[in-house]
């Protein structure tokens, strides 16, 4: 029996998504502690004062972050630091 060749379909350019449109993804809290230098008491601290994104719970021992959202807080605070308004 012989193969028949498929042509290979090719799928339409796209621009990349902007940011509020791209996939959202979970970190957990070493990935947290990693990016921020911030130690776990700290994080949880801002957390309570409302300066630091909140986790989700996934479940009853499941927290997670969601990465976009620490990176935006990573850059305010280096935006704040040299005094670029945001």
């Amino acid at each position: 029996m012989a193969r028949t060749a498929h042509p290979i379909r090719k799928q339409p350019e796209q621009a990349p998504a902007p940011a509020s449109e791209q996939p959202r993804r979970f970190i957990k809290l070493a990935e947290v502690r990693s990016l921020t230098t911030l130690s776990t008491s700290e994080i949880y601290r801002r957390i309570a004062a409302g300066t630091f994104p909140a986790q989700i719970m996934l479940g009853p021992k499941s927290a997670v972050w969601i990465e976009s959202e620490v990176l935006a807080w990573c850059e305010a605070r280096i935006a704040e630091s040299r005094g670029v308004a945001a």
